[in-house]
């Protein structure tokens, strides 16, 4: 599993559409690479940093379990943790991820920020 490492990327990912769930918030971009990246942020406002690695290790298993079959070639993929990550059954980081892929997945090319909830025109 690739992994974003420079402020750069992550920067960029915040462009892309943003998929909310109650454990995390999924950005996603597509890149001119032929392969999948992911990357994690967990805030301060988490926990102290037991809290905020324990979260991470969490995210990154549930990644490494379904990025490889759900996620698309050519994309990066930002996960913004919030607290309920840490608390949540397994499974139900799982599902909670399982569904954002798809929901991005279907959602057409990963572009700009579309708010989902806005009344349409």
């Amino acid at each position: 599993m690739k992994t974003l490492k420079r402020r750069a990327d992550f920067l960029r990912a915040r462009q892309g559409q943003q998929i909310r769930r109650s454990c995390f918030t999924m950005q996603v971009l597509s890149n001119d690479l032929s392969f999948a990246r992911i990357g994690l942020t967990v805030t301060k406002k988490t926990g102290n940093a037991v809290v905020r690695n324990r979260i991470k290790r969490r995210l990154r298993a549930a990644a490494g379990e379904l990025l490889p079959t759900l996620g698309r070639p050519g994309h990066d993929y930002v996960l913004i943790a919030r607290r309920r990550a840490l608390t949540v059954p397994y499974q139900g980081l799982l599902d909670d991820l399982s569904a954002a892929l798809h929901d991005a997945a279907t959602s057409g090319e990963a572009g700009p920020f579309r708010n989902e909830r806005a009344a349409p025109n």
